[in-house]
């Protein structure tokens, strides 16, 4: 009977693993003002962002949260409310804002700004599965794309 329990406790420890060990993987892209957040490699939010304007960039690099507010308000820039902040590198922080209108282009002090709701599933994931398994990583992604123009191969064959 005992070697029952033991092995029906191993059994669901062993089923709840992976849900245990899943990670939050959240990538902004300061070149498209982008924020995608992976749970267990499968990528589950798109959101647009504002990050750092001209003379206060958003520092890049991959970082685990440091600490973690529901409700915030900024002592730097005349206590403005961070909702829903997470901070990744000392007073730079991921937090929700209610300059809606700017998200999806450059208007920060250097934070990555996101919409109230997604900056509330952004926190409560960090909660979930915890700041030692959340990895934030600030990139600058070159646009490969840009000046250019996509044709079809039979395109280019029939133009010359």
């Amino acid at each position: 009977m005992r070697l029952r329990v033991v092995l029906v406790l191993i059994l669901a420890l062993l089923m709840t693993a992976p849900a245990l060990a899943a990670s939050v993987r959240v990538t902004i892209d300061i070149s498209d003002q982008q924020m995608t957040v992976a749970v267990g490699g499968v990528v589950q939010h798109r959101w647009p962002v504002s990050t750092g304007r001209s003379g206060y960039p958003t520092p890049t690099g991959t970082y685990h949260p440091i600490r973690m507010y529901r409700s915030y308000y900024s002592i730097k820039y005349d206590n403005a409310p961070m909702p829903w902040a997470i901070f990744f590198r000392g007073g730079y922080a991921i937090h929700g804002t209610t300059e809606i209108r700017s998200l999806g282009r450059p208007a920060s002090h250097g934070c990555v700004r996101l919409h109230p709701d997604n900056a509330r599933v952004l926190y409560r994931l960090g909660q979930q599965h915890g700041m030692g398994s959340t990895t934030i990583r600030v990139q600058r992604c070159p646009r490969l794309t840009r000046g250019y123009r996509f044709v079809r191969l039979g395109d280019v064959a029939a133009a010359e």
